[in-house]
């Protein structure tokens, strides 16, 4: 008994995703897929000799046949998968007695020139691993290889996110082909480029998240305890971190954070001091002329005096 066809799925609207106009940028480059789909050649079909200045990725998932590249002929079958272009003279033939199926992404792919600021921004692990890719892809030898890695069933992945409509369809497209690029890219004969991805300077990182979480918080009753539970760290090493970072203390930067929203509040003038000290997370507005006397030399309605025009 013939074991079931796992893309029939895809045999039912084979040019489904061919009519998207499926763009995205990966890295430094740009990605623009011009097909991507399964084929089916009768016994006996000839592709007569031909090339793409595009990608052009061939898979087959069942039957076989054969393919010649730079005047070799190589067989094919079910499992394999070849490269053609950008530029490669290529022809395809079923077998004589035997449909192939063929899983075809055909895709153009081009370096993005962009300006200083621009290359500054975004993940310099994901830059390298799409150079990288490029790289591999462009030594990849000119034969069938074996699909090791799996890159087929990524085709799949990519029909099924546009064909039950899921949350976020293209990005599961994008990153199928993606994939697809990459599982490829592994049968390269290129030397495969090492890399260290970019680590965090932990303690800024704490520091970062402890001081975005009391912006957010400030107004209500914060600890030092409560804070480093978000992260989470112990309170003393916390503590030395805020130190480390050129503050003074946790509770420093707290009340330096609450005075600056303060003052702000009373330049913006459109509440009472009472009303601007508790909104703000002070428990009471005689702490806050406490606090803000001591600060400033000088009371919040003295500021708010100085600041009228």
């Amino acid at each position: 008994m013939a074991k079931p066809f796992a893309y029939s799925l895809m045999a039912e609207r084979g040019d489904a995703i061919d009519r998207l106009d499926i763009q995205f940028r990966w890295g430094g480059y740009g990605f623009r897929v011009l097909r991507c789909h399964l084929a089916t050649f009768p016994p006996g079909k000839i592709v007569r000799f031909h090339k793409h200045s595009e990608y052009e990725f061939h898979f087959i998932p069942r039957g076989k046949g054969t393919v010649i590249m730079e005047d070799t002929v190589y067989p094919l079958h079910e499992g394999l998968f070849y490269l053609t272009g950008p530029n490669v003279l290529h022809q395809q033939e079923a077998d004589s007695r035997e449909a192939m199926d063929e899983l075809c992404l055909h895709i153009d792919i081009v370096p993005i020139k962009e300006s200083e600021e621009e290359a500054a921004w975004g993940d310099p692990w994901e830059r390298h691993e799409a150079e990288s890719c490029m790289n591999a892809l462009s030594g990849l030898p000119l034969r069938p290889h074996v699909d090791q890695y799996n890159a087929m069933s990524w085709f799949l992945t990519a029909y099924r996110a546009w064909n039950e409509g899921q949350p976020g369809a293209f990005s599961t497209i994008k990153q199928a082909i993606i994939q697809i690029l990459l599982r490829a890219s592994r049968m390269s004969s290129e030397p495969s480029l090492t890399f260290e991805p970019p680590s965090r300077n932990m303690n800024e990182h704490r520091f970062r998240i402890a001081t975005q979480f009391i912006h957010d918080n400030y107004a209500q009753q914060l600890t030092l305890q409560e804070v480093a539970e978000r992260i989470p760290i112990s309170a003393r090493q916390l503590q030395r971190i805020f130190r480390e970072q050129g503050e003074e203390s946790f509770s420093a930067y707290l009340e330096n954070y609450r005075l600056s929203q303060v003052c702000s509040a009373i330049i913006e003038g459109q509440h009472s001091i009472e009303h601007i000290a508790l909104e703000h997370g002070f428990a009471s507005s005689n702490y806050l002329y406490y606090v803000f006397k001591k600060r400033f030399n000088m009371t919040p309605r003295q500021f708010r005096i100085q600041q009228t025009p």
